[in-house]
């Protein structure tokens, strides 16, 4: 059977931590695991930089402990196992096409968002502190050490002032709070909130999902976030490193 990609509800609602799917269909790694393909999900694939949910999909007569989410061609596979399972054949017990219900790991959940919008919440301060012309890279906005990279490099005599300048800013907006507001926009209205322009890699007339920050310019992204600025709590620039045409800003948030 040919999958249709999957409907992710995350995409509209960061905080929904509870739904109901349909079982698409599931197999069965060389590793053990068992990969579940649902109708819809609420649980994000891991990319972009940002870890993967976990949490559990039971059904009437099951458990299913999500240990890992990816996407691959618009589908998203649950990999994880099910509870108790050693010894028997839940294939034929099972069955596709029956109801689940989903439930997202909160705390785990906000973490992510936290470092992630944290990582957006740096791009607003680079340009605040007059940072604005080195591009933005990748971002890594895992708990061990996230970063976020740009193409273009800082004098080292100014590195520890500029470290400096960006958390105080970081703070300050932190403190004064803001909405984060996620929408998915026709292409033309989602370029006007991001400056006037797009990443190449976003195609004309998609209609991307655009994060934006309080008052703030938005930027394209497919991850979870805050409800407001002021959720990130704290964060700390721990390090800037500058290097072969590339700086990197080393962050962490508070509990």
């Amino acid at each position: 059977m040919e999958l249709a990609p999957t409907k992710l509800e995350y995409y509209h609602d960061t905080w929904k931590l509870q739904s109901n799917s349909t079982l698409l269909s599931f197999s069965k790694g060389s590793d053990g695991r068992i990969a579940l393909v649902l109708g819809s999900t609420i649980f994000h694939p891991q990319g972009g930089g940002q870890p993967a949910d976990t949490g559990t999909i039971t059904g009437s007569d099951f458990k299913f402990t999500v240990q890992d989410v990816r996407s691959k061609d618009g589908i998203v596979y649950h990999y994880g196992v099910f509870e108790g399972s050693t010894g028997r054949d839940f294939e034929a017990e099972i069955g596709e096409g029956r109801e689940v219900l989903l439930f997202v790991d909160g705390p785990r959940r906000q973490l992510n968002s936290r470092l992630h919008s944290a990582g957006h919440l740096l791009d607003v301060c680079m340009q605040n502190v007059g940072l604005g012309h080195l591009e933005p890279g990748k971002g890594y906005h895992f708990p061990d050490g996230p970063f976020v990279e740009y193409k273009g490099t800082i004098p080292q005599n100014e590195l520890q002032r500029k470290q400096n300048e960006l958390e105080l800013e970081a703070s300050t907006l932190i403190s004064t709070g803001g909405r984060v507001l996620v929408s998915v926009l026709p292409y033309e209205e989602a370029a006007e909130l991001c400056g006037g322009c797009l990443p190449d890699y976003i195609p004309k007339g998609s209609t991307p999902r655009v994060v934006k920050l309080g008052n703030n310019r938005g930027c394209p992204c497919g991850g979870t976030h805050v409800s407001d600025i002021s959720d990130i709590i704290s964060l700390k620039v721990s390090q800037i490193r500058t290097k072969k045409g590339m700086t990197k800003v080393f962050y962490s948030v508070g509990s």
